[in-house]
């Protein structure tokens, strides 16, 4: 399967795209690549020269958490970090909106994960614009600065954000879980129904629901604005969570191996050279 179909290449209109789509082998085939992501990333970390931001945006229970859980649990603990972020703390309010992002970034030969990204400054404080003023930034005096102007120049920032760290090696992926009102209805009456799950229910979560329309104007803007070759966007059908993790995986392990240049390294000459007496050495201690 080519997950070219979901890469954002040109304007898109999100009402035109599905939200589901079925692979019946999706679980199978994911424990497989599982497997294959942990030696890519083995190599990428002995390579040591490339770094891998993997962004994940989309709406409450479009199953972001049960993602990262099942797509990265085989790679080496050390290779892989996730960062979720939250409302911005007060010391990340006295620096500037992309700051805490920017010191979260991966280290080369690691691969990070933001569960919810920096894209929260474009996404939600357009929906809520009065977010923006806890920012105190000089030349915003009342939500009234805030037109599509202001967040249009912070799509901007961002694409030349990540134009930077893509060319210092980091290789960026984004993925935008596309979920239907109608899964997300069904999602938040399980957290209602099932004991073991109300912890997550929120009712915060049917406050936004109803900013659903503006949520998806939203994100559409940003996905044509902000999907570049350096960094691209893939809208996921998410309304099927295995085949969703499917894709998502598939992604990240074709993006991976385009890279030909990532190999370990070879050993030195000289070790190389003296490998048999070193063989040797150790085979006479047993």
């Amino acid at each position: 399967m080519s997950t070219d179909k979901y890469k954002v290449s040109g304007k898109i209109q999100l009402k035109k795209i599905a939200t589901k789509e079925v692979n019946e082998s999706a679980k199978r085939k994911l424990k497989d690549l599982r497997k294959e992501l942990s030696d890519l990333q083995d190599t990428m970390y002995a390579h040591g020269k490339y770094s891998m931001l993997v962004c994940l945006q989309g709406m409450d229970t479009s199953g972001k958490d049960s993602l990262i859980r099942e797509v990265f649990k085989d790679v080496n603990a050390r290779g892989v970090v996730v960062h979720s972020f939250k409302v911005p703390t007060d010391k990340e309010l006295k620096h500037d909106y992309l700051w805490r992002h920017y010191i979260a970034l991966p280290e080369r030969g690691k691969i990070a994960v933001f569960n919810r990204t920096h894209y929260e400054n474009v996404l939600v404080t357009r929906v809520h614009p009065e977010y923006i003023l806890g920012e105190n930034i000089p030349s915003v005096k009342s939500v009234k600065d805030l037109d599509d102007a202001f967040y249009h120049d912070r799509m901007e920032h961002i694409n030349n954000f990540e134009k930077h760290i893509a060319d210092n090696g980091t290789i960026i992926l984004k993925f935008f879980m596309h979920l239907s009102k109608e899964e997300q209805a069904y999602r938040l009456l399980r957290r209602i129904n099932l004991k073991e799950k109300n912890w997550k229910f929120s009712s915060g979560d049917l406050k936004e629901r109803k900013l659903w329309k503006k949520y998806q104007e939203c994100y559409e803007d940003l996905l044509n604005r902000t999907s570049k070759e350096y960094a691209p966007w893939y809208v996921v059908p998410a309304d099927d969570k295995p085949t969703a993790r499917y894709i998502v995986a598939k992604t990240v392990i074709d993006t991976l191996k385009g890279y030909k240049d990532i190999k370990e390294p070879e050993l030195d000459a000289e070790t190389k050279e003296k490998l048999s007496d070193f063989k040797t050495q150790l085979e006479s201690e047993l």
